[in-house]
């Protein structure tokens, strides 16, 4: 039997390559996006194709965290979910004093609150199978915070927190919970940097260059595949950043 791999955030630079990793491990593959849900079906079409493999997709606002919950019980079904993948994440760059509430509170939404969406509908299946796999995507500013970040740094803490404590509840039904906390990745969501900014946070990193999406991935398939008593950590793929 293959397994199901659910993944938010998959049209993302980090979202596609996870699921491109998974496809590649022929699992079957159900996508969440927020609202591109042409790019994501013509992925999904040439990921099915090339690996003759099951890809469904599904377009899911996290912004109303009530309402994406009964949408993703929806979207699986009575599927059971091998590896729920939590990816999706927006990003605020500006001083804290510069944001409004509304930015606030849908930043909490997109990247905490779709754990509570995602978790609350497929964890009672995993429970009752005795079985399954999560895995968080947080971020190093959730381990050590970012100036003209607080509200993404505040939210990839909680994610950290999120997932030790789920950890801790989960493990009698032998479902380990991670995280994997990337630092600087070459993806969209960082081209609000400047050449000479992206120059001086490579001078930073040890390895002195960004990381890969594929990188981040190939870190979460692996991940996936580690023993059910690897949980509750944090792992960072930073190059040695932080």
């Amino acid at each position: 039997m293959n397994t199901n791999v659910l993944i938010t955030g998959a049209t993302g630079g980090i979202g596609s390559a996870i699921a491109l990793e998974f496809a590649k491990a022929h699992c079957n593959l159900f996508l969440v996006c927020n609202s591109r849900i042409d790019e994501l079906d013509e992925f999904a079409d040439r990921l099915s194709s090339a690996y003759e493999i099951e890809v469904f997709t599904a377009s899911i606002n996290f912004s109303d965290t009530e309402a994406a919950k009964e949408s993703l019980k929806d979207f699986i079904g009575t599927t059971g979910i091998d590896i729920l993948i939590n990816n999706a994440g927006i990003s605020f760059v500006g001083v804290f004093q510069d944001m409004n509430v509304t930015q606030w509170t849908n930043m909490v939404n997109i990247n905490l609150n779709s754990l509570y969406a995602t978790c609350s509908a497929i964890v009672p299946i995993m429970i009752k199978n005795q079985s399954g796999r999560i895995i968080n995507i947080s971020s190093v500013w959730g381990n050590v915070g970012a100036s003209c970040e607080v509200a993404y740094s505040a939210t990839k803490g909680g994610i950290n927190a999120f997932t030790k404590a789920l950890a801790k509840e989960l493990a009698m039904s032998g479902i380990p919970v991670n995280a994997i906390a990337p630092g600087y990745i070459d993806t969209p969501m960082n081209s609000h940097l400047s050449e000479d900014e992206i120059v001086e946070l490579c001078d930073e990193i040890p390895m002195g260059r960004a990381g890969r999406p594929d990188e981040v991935a190939k870190a979460v398939v692996k991940l996936a595949e580690m023993p059910a008593y690897l949980t509750g950590q944090i792992i960072t793929v930073d190059g040695g950043w932080t």
